[in-house]
């Protein structure tokens, strides 16, 4: 945002020097990027009047001029072709110092100079040699001298005259500050800030035109959702022309182009009070009616670039009875422009949707100071004020004649917000104590309207001020008006806490520094998967986990679901890692799945910690020592195994498992303290079909949470025992279906305490002992910390397990 300092004064005093006045602009919360003086580098260029011109004698291309510049009469040479006598041009005599430009890139000090014999003392400048920057300027005054008006007078400084005496202040206005996208709004938060006070531009219009607007013209807002409000003021006999210097002064100084009247009175309204407009040409437009719709897919608009434009349905049409007339809030069309011609304009103030502006800018490649604008918001109540303003300024040029009224169509009023806080409130969200007091005066300067109820402060929000919302943010308007260098830094009223992993994260990394030493890669896949998976599993259909979360906007329709069960997507990873000729896939993640409570979801899920692995192919590399074999059934029962006594668990159990896609006899539940929270194995022949795996492909499904409290997470250290151990042998015969773990458990439950450990050696079946029958071998190990073991205590705990055996699976010692 460029603000003129000049432009600025008029409407707030400011006495105080421009560093100074950055600094505090800057301290409350605009963020002042560059000060610039317009004439800085300019001294001794006056205007002068073109006397007498004539060729010089001795080129063809060379001019005599006798300046007036009102200390006097001197020559000065010029090779410009557009000067005429009697012309006021800028004149730079010897002394003079003119600011870098294109024709001077570091800037010239004048001296006496000599050309084709005759002295010129001094030079007729162009607007590129005084540091105009020529897109500020008409064609015609591009080239050559600067031409001034007629009725300049001479000898005064031409930085005065062109107003390069101001002061250009380009502050970088965040999104939310929409408020100060105008001479006004900064002018508001300079009177705020230095404690001046704020002076509003005239508004009176006389509407000396004959004729009721409201028969004049109409206007309907069809798209609601886009435009909020819509209003239009009616000029009768226009007469276009240039605008006074001192509005082009301002324009310029401000980045924008004086091009004519009308159109700088409608460039100036946005400048100064933050309201795009736009003109039309009244008799040009259908049935003298505007309608705010969308856009017709197919419909095309030429606008005032000359372009051709498609239509959409997002963007804020302007239209007539019958087409397109003009880009709400972008750019207005090519048939109802204002040209020399123009007897009456509707000037049009709008409000309209910023995203969709943001949008349609974008789509056609049309950013500009209004868009701009509308995309960070526009208030509602300025439509009025814009339209005043502007039929004032063109009254006061003698360039129209205002109709009476305005018409406009305004369906949902916005209310003004209210918001109710305590001073106490305000203080300890700011973090220092601030007087009730001040916090009025602060808001009241501001214009926020204050009454004050009891301890509260009932504030009501100006209608420009979209940013603010509640309490914290009128905290925010007092911290910064206040100045928040003045609040003192002190450390957080908080109780620390070392930061540290919880416990399940550490167990997590001893799974995974485990899983990486047992040879196994660490892979991470999404958290979403298709649902065709639990057909792949041969899930039942009234199964839970098939009971998912569908994503509200999924990345592609393959992932629409968050996932239920881990190894699934492993074994997609498998599956094309294997197509892709690797020999061996031993994968493994730890991550969560996201089981519902209920659906459609009243509550965040249940998101269990799981631990899978997928182990398919050659189980090592083939060379001259090793023969290839694939992995099987142990080796992925060995990483179980492994990973529970590296964890120090061991109070788990293994029994058959149940799941359809596990192969039935070569698959094992992991149970825990009566619970089950994990299986592993083979694949079912079919699932690995469905997957393109080998049929030899073997998982793990783990719930880590239940390990963490039984996870051993500092190795604790036992004496080596100074005392010999025994071992025994025992071979029981049993019934088929008793299992080893059956037998291993009960052994180990009535052993005692002296018995150390188990360990199966040996299974027998034979027709000798029995076709329903089976022999199991056992090896166990005793020993105590304390002393030698004797064969008569060794010989109690046997007889105790053969008891138990015979009496809960009819077991006997095999002879």
């Amino acid at each position: 945002m460029l603000a003129s300092l000049e432009w600025l004064k008029q409407y707030v005093d400011i006495d105080i020097p421009t560093d100074e006045l950055v600094d505090k602009i800057t301290r409350a919360g605009l963020e002042v990027e560059t000060v610039t003086n317009l004439g800085a580098g300019i001294s001794g260029v006056l205007t002068g009047r073109v006397t007498e011109i004539y060729r010089h004698p001795d080129s063809d291309h060379l001019w005599v001029c006798m300046m007036d510049y009102g200390q006097g009469i001197v020559q000065i040479l010029t090779g410009a072709q557009n000067v005429h006598q009697n012309d006021i041009v800028p004149v730079a005599t010897v002394g003079a110092v003119l600011p870098p430009s294109g024709h001077n890139p570091e800037g010239l000090k004048l001296k006496k100079a000599k050309m084709r014999g005759l002295d010129s003392f001094g030079m007729l400048c162009s607007a590129d040699e005084l540091g105009i920057d020529a897109k500020l300027l008409l064609p015609e005054e591009r080239n050559g001298i600067y031409i001034l008006p007629p009725d300049t007078p001479i000898g005064l400084d031409v930085r005065e005259v062109l107003g390069l005496n101001d002061t250009v202040i380009d502050i970088d206005l965040t999104s939310n500050r929409a408020d100060c996208f105008s001479i006004i709004g900064l002018a508001r938060e300079i009177a705020c800030i230095t404690g001046g006070k704020l002076k509003m531009p005239e508004m009176q219009v006389a509407e000396k035109a004959g004729g009721n607007l409201q028969e004049l013209a109409k206007i309907k807002i069809e798209a609601r959702d886009l435009c909020p409000r819509f209003a239009v003021r009616m000029l009768k006999n226009i007469k276009i022309g240039p605008s006074p210097d001192w509005m082009k002064k301002r324009l310029r100084a401000c980045g924008m182009r004086p091009i004519s009247n009308v159109v700088d009175v409608t460039n100036y309204v946005m400048l100064e009070l933050g309201q795009p407009m736009h003109a039309y040409d009244y008799d040009k437009v259908e049935g003298h009616t505007l309608i705010v719709r969308r856009g017709a897919e197919g419909e095309k608009l030429v606008t005032l670039d000359e372009k051709e434009r498609d239509l959409t349905n997002d963007m804020i049409t302007i239209g007539d009875a019958k087409r397109a007339v003009g880009l709400g809030g972008v750019m207005g069309g090519l048939d109802t422009e204002v040209t020399d011609k123009t007897a009456n304009v509707l000037l049009e103030a709008a409000s309209f949707n910023g995203a969709s502006i943001r949008r349609t800018s974008r789509s056609l490649g049309l950013r500009s100071e209004a868009s701009g604008r509308f995309e960070r918001g526009v208030d509602t109540v300025l439509p009025h004020n814009a339209l005043n303003r502007a039929a004032y300024l063109l009254e006061q040029m003698g360039a129209c004649e205002t109709v009476q009224g305005i018409v406009e169509d305004y369906p949902d009023a916005v209310d003004a917000k209210v918001i109710t806080v305590t001073p106490a409130e305000i203080s300890g969200r700011i973090g220092m104590e601030i007087s009730g007091e001040e916090m009025v005066r602060i808001l009241r300067a501001l214009q926020f309207q204050v009454e004050e109820k009891g301890k509260a402060l009932v504030i009501t929000v100006p209608s420009w001020r979209g940013d603010v919302a509640e309490a914290a943010d009128i905290s925010e308007e007092i911290a910064r008006i206040h100045g928040l260098d003045h609040i003192e830094s002190h450390y957080p009223a908080l109780s620390m806490a070392e930061g540290k992993q919880s416990v399940l994260e550490d167990v997590r990394d001893k799974i995974q520094d485990y899983m990486v030493a047992a040879g196994l890669d660490e892979v991470m896949t999404y958290s979403f998967v298709n649902e065709n998976i639990f057909d792949k599993l041969q899930l039942a259909k009234d199964d839970v986990r098939r009971k998912t979360i569908a994503l509200m906007n999924p990345i592609t329709d393959d992932f629409k679901v968050m996932r239920t069960m881990l190894f699934p997507s492993l074994l997609n990873s498998a599956g094309y890692n294997l197509a892709r000729q690797a020999d061996r896939v031993g994968i493994f993640e730890v991550a969560r799945t996201y089981l519902p409570k209920d659906l459609p979801l009243k509550d965040f899920p249940v998101e269990p910690m799981i631990l899978s692995v997928v182990l398919s192919g050659n189980c090592n590399d083939v060379s001259w020592c090793n023969r290839c074999s694939n992995v099987d059934f142990y080796d992925i029962k060995g990483i179980v195994e492994g990973l529970f006594e590296h964890l120090g668990v061991t109070d788990y159990t293994l029994d058959y498992c149940q799941e359809k896609f596990m192969h039935p006899g070569k698959s094992c539940v992991i149970t825990f303290k009566d619970k089950v929270i994990g299986y592993f194995g083979e694949l079912h022949p079919t699932v690995s079909q469905n997957f393109d795996l080998p049929e030899d492909s073997y998982i793990l499904e783990l719930v880590v949470e239940p390990l963490v409290n039984a996870t051993m997470q500092i190795p604790q250290y036992e004496h080596m025992p100074k005392f010999p151990g025994m071992q025994r042998d025992i071979s029981v015969l049993v019934p088929e279906n008793v299992s080893n773990a059956e037998l291993d458990g009960v052994i180990r439950k009535y052993g005692g305490e002296l018995l150390q450990d188990v360990v199966c050696f040996d299974v027998f079946k034979s027709e000798k002992i029995g076709a329903d029958k089976k022999s199991i071998a056992f090896k166990l190990y005793y020993q105590a910390a304390d002393r030698t073991l004797t064969d008569a205590e060794v010989d109690e705990s046997m007889k105790n397990i053969v008891a138990k055996v015979a009496e809960e699976y009819q077991g006997k010692l095999r002879d």
